[in-house]
């Protein structure tokens, strides 16, 4: 399965597409940012972004798009620009017929680390690691996209024909998806 991950932001959209396979090995395909000028409307820079979101679908053919989910933070200007680009890059997906799946942050930090509330250098640590790079994918939008995509790729329902949790490592997972769905702190241990 091949997964593409968007870690949405209007300056800085992280892109990281990855190949897994149903052992759980995840290799690495591309990684990447797409940017939009700051000092550019609004409107262009969206369009910006979204041209280089379908791009990248276009050229990397992902069977699934991972997007970031969204949450209200301080700032409600950076909130609204990266819930547009959310949007933008599930409509992309949408026209081109990929599957598009939410992940919080919670449920990403939880499946590559295996602690739901991990810094973003572990995040960047372990995404490293998982797919044998020499170093962490910079910039750190692209770590995050990566991390979104292992996330997606090792979901149960991708790793089991069922759709049934039915590993010890599944299981586990499926109780932080759980836990960070409710806004609770959990470990995996698998």
């Amino acid at each position: 399965m091949r997964v593409l991950g968007v870690d949405p932001g209007l300056t800085r959209c992280g892109l990281g597409v990855v190949d897994s396979e149903p052992s759980r090995r995840v290799q690495m395909v591309a990684f990447g940012i797409a940017t939009s000028p700051p000092d550019d409307t609004v409107d262009r820079r969206l369009a910006a972004v979204a041209d280089a979101i379908g791009a990248w679908i276009e050229r990397y053919r992902p069977d699934a798009l991972a997007v970031e989910r969204v949450f209200a933070q301080h700032n409600a200007y950076t909130v609204s620009g990266t819930m547009q680009v959310a949007g933008l890059a599930m409509v992309e997906a949408a026209r081109r017929g990929v599957e598009v799946a939410l992940h919080t942050p919670t449920e990403v930090k939880a499946a590559v680390t295996g602690n739901g509330d991990a810094p973003k250098d572990q995040v960047a640590r372990m995404v490293t690691r998982l797919l044998g790079l020499s170093e962490p994918p910079r910039p750190a939008d692209a770590a995050d996209a990566l991390a979104l995509a292992i996330c997606h790729a090792w979901r149960p329902s991708t790793l089991s024909p069922t759709g049934q949790a039915a590993t010890a490592a599944q299981k586990a997972w499926v109780e932080a998806a759980r836990a960070a769905r409710r806004g609770r702190k959990t470990w995996v241990t698998a």
